[in-house]
């Protein structure tokens, strides 16, 4: 079966739940990230004073509301599904901008701040994005609030009414976090909804790999991962040798490899997806666009491959200038 098929009437299509994060963009000169310590391209767990620190030597050329699973629900959301979002953030001024960002954005966004002293030592967090010329980004994150997200931010009723609640890797290091996944898992599982997880970065994937593979093997419903993630999870340089392995522990995963494309894994089956072409200035949530056109596609009953398509295309706008959302109305790419 080739799309959701979900009989009962659901108020969301897309539920995300993940990190709250202000996302800091700059743009810097291609030895910086080696210079001040960072592996480029991945991401750094960062305290208040280095994020303090990296703040004031980096020129900002943009702020918004960000992290993985909040990307991916505001691009969804831009192609027309209905959407939304938990996640914790203070009650400060970055949270308020965030939820006023993510309601601007049309997603749903229920989730209770933090208040009080617990808002203080812990305020919302922010994602530091280091772009060089390349594209590339290192991303440097202070997870501030988000590290009190626990099972009770759970919120049942948006669960359940969600056809897909889709569940970023990022937001896996707190115990209360992986509580909380498994939680929400069962409540959409009990509810007959679907289940969705992006493996995020691969040094997720090394701190988590036992805990990752038991979610794929036991309460996932589709994976998301890149090459690089893929290969981490399953130990091996091989992407073909990892799609393999990947195809034994769940019957469906979608797998991106930039500008090789994609492979939708299905109960063994293989479908390759081009990349779509473009001038590639920042590929900050180029992953995340993809899951949400393929999300956006999956939930609107379209077949695999349109949904691989739809993914392209949302990863190509987003990648062709700076920040994680898209410029223009990408509603129009869902009538093909």
């Amino acid at each position: 079966m080739e799309n959701s098929g979900q009989a009962a009437e659901c108020r969301f299509d897309l539920l995300g739940i993940g990190n709250a994060i202000v996302d800091v963009l700059a743009p810097v000169e291609t030895a910086f990230p080696e210079r001040n310590g960072m592996t480029p391209g991945g991401m750094m767990l960062i305290d208040a004073a280095r994020a303090e620190a990296l703040y004031g030597q980096i020129r900002r050329e943009k702020e918004m509301g960000g992290g993985s699973a909040a990307n991916t629900c505001v691009v969804a959301s831009n192609m027309g599904a209905r959407v939304a979002y938990l996640g914790k953030v203070a009650d400060d001024v970055p949270g308020q901008a965030f939820a006023t960002d993510m309601q601007a954005a049309g997603v749903y966004f229920p989730s209770s701040p933090l208040q009080g002293d617990a808002g203080t030592a812990h305020p919302t967090a922010r994602c530091i994005i280091l772009v060089t010329p390349d594209g590339q980004r290192t991303m440097n994150t202070y997870l501030g609030a988000c590290v009190n997200f626990g099972p009770e931010d759970v919120l049942a009723d948006v669960v359940q009414s969600a056809k897909v609640t889709y569940m970023e890797g990022y937001l896996f290091d707190p115990p209360a976090a992986q509580e909380a996944f498994r939680t929400a898992a069962r409540i959409a599982h009990e509810a007959g909804r679907k289940v969705a997880l992006s493996l995020s970065d691969r040094f997720c994937v090394d701190r988590h790999r036992a805990a990752f593979l038991d979610l794929v093997r036991g309460h996932i419903d589709i994976l998301f991962a890149n090459e690089d993630e893929i290969c981490a999870l399953y130990q091996t340089a091989d992407f073909d040798h990892a799609a393999r392995l990947v195809a034994d522990d769940t019957h469906f995963a979608v797998l991106t490899r930039s500008e090789k494309g994609s492979v939708i894994i299905q109960d063994q089956q293989r479908i390759v997806i081009d990349s779509v072409r473009t001038q590639v200035i920042d590929t900050t949530g180029a992953g995340d666009a993809y899951a949400a056109g393929f999300l956006a596609g999956w939930t609107s009953d379209r077949t695999l491959a349109e949904c691989g398509r739809l993914g392209s295309v949302a990863a190509s706008e987003v990648i062709s200038h700076y920040g994680a959302r898209p410029l223009m109305n990408m509603r129009q790419d869902m009538d093909f």
